[in-house]
Parts: C-alpha cells; sequence; structure tokens
C-alpha cells in the first residue's frame, strides 16, 4: 500500500543531483570500489505470466489509494540506516554518505550523518541537498502531485512476475502529461497486499541539456507489515562525460505503528 506520496519514485532527487553534482564529481574519485556486480542484481529473471481474469485498472488504483490512506494513519515513526554513493560503472566510489534517518508522523524527517567518505563538493552539491530536499518535503515545504494516481498515470496491465519472495502484478505507467517529477515506466504490485514492490523507470520529461537519459530503479522490501524502500539505483547518461550511478540502500528499519499491524501499507521517499 502506498504512503501519502503514493510510490513517488525520487524524481526530484534526481533533477537535482544531475543538475549539478555529475559534471563536478567527474573530478573525483575514491580508490575504493562498489561492488558492481549490484547493477545486475537489480535485474529481474522471472519471466512474465498470463494476468489473473477480472484486474482492471480502476481496482489497481482504488486499492493503492485505500492503502494509501491507511498507511499515513498507522505509520507512527521509523528509523533506518541508509547509505549514498556516487560511483561510475567501473564501479569507482566518488563519494558516499552514510546514516540514520529517522520518520515521526505525520511530517518530520530528521538524517543523523554517521560517516562520509569521497569527494565533499559532490556530497555537498548533490547528497547533502537529496537529504535536506527529502526533510523539507516531508515536512510540506516543497510539493510535487508525482503519485501514482488516475490524475497523473493511466495503467496498462501486462501480466504477473515473480519479483524476489512477491507475486506480482506487471503494469505499465504511462503519465497524462509531460512533467519532470512524473516518470514512465513499469511498476510492479504485490498481489496479495496491492503494494508497490518495484519501479522501473525514467522522467516523463527531458531533464536538461545535459542530461542525454536518466533511467531509475526503485525496490520495496515489507518489514513489520509495512513496504519501505529497499534499495534505489539511478543511471544517468551525461553529455560529454558518459555515465554515473547513484545508489541508495535503505536497511535495519525499526518501525512503530498505532496498531498491532497485519494489515499491508508501503512508505515512500517524498523529495
Amino acid at each position: 500500500m502506498l504512503g501519502r506520496n503514493a510510490a513517488t519514485p525520487n524524481t526530484k532527487i534526481r533533477l537535482f543531483f544531475v543538475d549539478t553534482a555529475f559534471l563536478a564529481m567527474t573530478t573525483f574519485a575514491l580508490g575504493a570500489h562498489a561492488q558492481v556486480n549490484q547493477l545486475g542484481q537489480m535485474e529481474l529473471t522471472a519471466p512474465l505470466e498470463p494476468l489473473r481474469p477480472g484486474l482492471t485498472e480502476i481496482q489497481i488504483f482504488d486499492e493503492l489509494l485505500a492503502h494509501n490512506a491507511l498507511r499515513a494513519a498507522t505509520l507512527l515513526n521509523y528509523t533506518s540506516f541508509r547509505t549514498y554513493q556516487v560511483i561510475d560503472l567501473k564501479g569507482t566510489v566518488h563519494a558516499e554518505e552514510a546514516g540514520r534517518m529517522e520518520y515521526r508522523a505525520p511530517d518530520q524527517k530528521k538524517f543523523v550523518v554517521m560517516s562520509e567518505k569521497g569527494s565533499a563538493l559532490v556530497r555537498h552539491l548533490a547528497l547533502n541537498a537529496l537529504i535536506a530536499s527529502e526533510i523539507e518535503t516531508a515536512a510540506g515545504k516543497q510539493h510535487h502531485d508525482s503519485a501514482i494516481s488516475p490524475a497523473n498515470y493511466t495503467l496498462d496491465l501486462l501480466g504477473e512476475q515473480q519479483v524476489g519472495p512477491y507475486r506480482c502484478f506487471a503494469v505499465q505507467a504511462v503519465p497524462k502529461r509531460k512533467d519532470k517529477y512524473l516518470f514512465e515506466g513499469k511498476v510492479w504490485i504485490d498481489v496479495e497486499d496491492y503494494a508497490v514492490v518495484r519501479i522501473e523507470g525514467h522522467p516523463a520529461k527531458k531533464l536538461s541539456f545535459w542530461i542525454q537519459r536518466a533511467d531509475f530503479v526503485r525496490q520495496y522490501q515489507k518489514i513489520d507489515g509495512f513496504w519501505l524502500p529497499q534499495k534505489d539505483m539511478t543511471f544517468v547518461e551525461v553529455r560529454l562525460y558518459g555515465k554515473k550511478v547513484l545508489t541508495i540502500d535503505h536497511h535495519d528499519y525499526t518501525v512503530n505503528s498505532s496498531v498491532a499491524n497485519s494489515g499491508f501499507i508501503e512508505e515512500t521517499q517524498s523529495f
């Protein structure tokens, strides 16, 4: 089930990131290397299978919105640990920041930095600004309607597919307007919970002259009945500078809800 901003795929993060940081980070690199095989680990290998009869686009939207409201009413707070990295396709780490994200309903987020590595310029221009934008959006200081909702998208039902341990409906999300805060791509929705499990796509509108292409993948995990982000990867091709990758790992969640939650609720980052 969806959070208040209904499966927003980090578009605003990527906008700031690619417009300010990618050009700077080509100058800097750590001696360490990221695990480049993580790029392949995000790929799906299970075949697409026929869709069960009777499912409609309206039903999917209705379930997502209903579960979104349930989440808003029951998720009190959580903490999680995150690791942000900027890498290239060879695995060279240009910048890294790790810390603890604290959320308290309905609109408070705080990030506590625990370690930093690599280029201070990239961390300042990209990673720190990215985190600050999330906190401001949670507090209502920034708002963009990027929810997966009938106002923003049509959904073409493709079939069913296994995403790790989760059986999912696979749908194609088609934006209703050219908007840099919307995306075009695929969404996988859990068949039991009607929660978003995975999103793959690219912005519905070109980001800038310098960005030739930007593609992202977001994976969710189910923790204590809540669907929470697990992994984000954004692949950007920058004119004259080649391809770079932003990764965010979310782990070690502690969740507190207002009920003994046996439902299924999803929270997504909003930036």
